[in-house]
Order: C-alpha cells, then sequence, then structure tokens
C-alpha cells in the first residue's frame, strides 16, 4: 500500500474561496492525500501542492460557469474539478461523470461524507450515456485528453447553445489552433481562452471556453441523439 503524504498548511486563500464549505475542501483535501493516494486515484508527489495546483485551481472556474446551471464534469477522475465546483457552488446541479469503478467509488464516498446534494456520481463514457443524461448547460473537464478528442466526448453532451469548460495548461492556444476544423464540424460557434482566479492562483487557470449553437456534436450526433430520445419515448410507453 502506498503510504499516505503530508499536506501542506492550507494557504490563507481557501477561506475566501470556499467560504461556509471552508471545513469541507480541507476534509476532501485530505481524503485526496489519504485514500486518494492509497487507492492510485492521484500520485504522492502531487500532495504537496494539491491546495495550489489542483483544489485552488479547480475552486476559480466557478468565475466562468454561469449561474444555476447543470453541469457534467467528463472524466472526472478524483473529483477536478467537480467537487472544487459543487463546494464552491451550490446553485449548480452537476453531474460527476467517470467510467472506472475504483473513482466513481471514491467520488460516492466524497460525495456522501461532504453531503454535496447538487451532485450525482455516474459511472460511464461520455459516448455511452449520451440520450441517457439530460444534455446540461455546461461540460466541464480537466486532465482528461487533447482538446480535439476531448469535444467529441463532452460537445455532444451539451444543450443547445451550451458550453465546454476545459482547464489547460500552456498548451491551450496550441491545442484550440489544432483542433478548429474538429470544433466547427462538432457544432461549435464561438471559442476563447479565459484566465480565471486572480489574486487566489498563480499562474492563474487558464480555460479553453467551446460554445455550441443549436446542434452541439454536429449532425451526426444530432441523428443520434433523436434515436436515443425516440428510444427512450417507447421506453417509458411500455
Amino acid at each position: 500500500m502506498t503510504e499516505a503524504a503530508e499536506l501542506p498548511p492550507v494557504p490563507e486563500q481557501a477561506r475566501d474561496v470556499f467560504g461556509e464549505r471552508y471545513a469541507d475542501a480541507v476534509r476532501y483535501a485530505e481524503l485526496l492525500a489519504e485514500a486518494g493516494v492509497q487507492r492510485g486515484l492521484i500520485g504522492p508527489r502531487e500532495v504537496p501542492r494539491l491546495w495550489e495546483r489542483h483544489l485552488l485551481n479547480c475552486a476559480v472556474l466557478s468565475e466562468a460557469v454561469p449561474e444555476g446551471v447543470t453541469v457534467c464534469d467528463v472524466g472526472s477522475g478524483a473529483g477536478l474539478p467537480g467537487i472544487p465546483l459543487a463546494l464552491v457552488r451550490e446553485d449548480l446541479n452537476i453531474t460527476l461523470l467517470e467510467p472506472l469503478l475504483r473513482r466513481t467509488n471514491f467520488l460516492t464516498e466524497v460525495v456522501e461524507l461532504l453531503g454535496l446534494d447538487h451532485v450525482t456520481v455516474v459511472r460511464g463514457r461520455a459516448e455511452e450515456v449520451m440520450g441517457k443524461l439530460p444534455p446540461v448547460h455546461v461540460v466541464t473537464a480537466r486532465a482528461v485528453a487533447p482538446l480535439d478528442r476531448l469535444a467529441t466526448w463532452g460537445i455532444p453532451l451539451l444543450r443547445p447553445y451550451g458550453e465546454m469548460l476545459a482547464l489547460k495548461g500552456d498548451t491551450a492556444e496550441e491545442e484550440l489552433k489544432a483542433a478548429a476544423t474538429a470544433l466547427t464540424k462538432l457544432g461549435a460557434v464561438s471559442t476563447s481562452i479565459l484566465h480565471v482566479g486572480e489574486g487566489v492562483v498563480d499562474p492563474l487557470s487558464t480555460v479553453v471556453r467551446v460554445e455550441v449553437g443549436e446542434s452541439p456534436g454536429g449532425v451526426r450526433f444530432a441523428a443520434k441523439r433523436a434515436k436515443a430520445a425516440r428510444t427512450g419515448r417507447a421506453r417509458r410507453r411500455r
């Protein structure tokens, strides 16, 4: 079994960012440093930088998320960015989507322990749940895949005129350029790069925003989505 690494002191910014949920954020950090490392969800070398690189880096994504919307965190892993986002934004209805059982088990434990009633854990791949989960306003992701591949999984889960917010690093601009053609085919109508977390994280968190039009995923996914809807209606009539 991997030994749990020691957490660094909690940064002062964490109190302001997490507010009334500060104690829950501390508990989540402890769970990542303990069970997260022991179960292989994060590497022990990440523990000393859990706050700046992970929790705070993800929590500031809330600056880019509209009020009161539905969110699907694709490839949620150990809950990043979904859990920090849920801690700072109780107005959101968040689904943590993750295919691996050991990760969904951990996520379920965290959600129950922290009392995150506005969060649902779903085991599955994005391409498998389309038509089974209601389309969402916002898809989030972090460290899942290059942007062009991520878009093929995330964009079809969106409602018309929704948006995908992907936390990226120094390669954000290059990935956006490389994915331009694929994004257009998937129904993207606007893209931009945002920098969030002023006064909280240094460097700022980089977010690639992809906004879609009336056909998220493009023509092929529109047909697939319509078929899934018809199948769902037929099952409900039985």
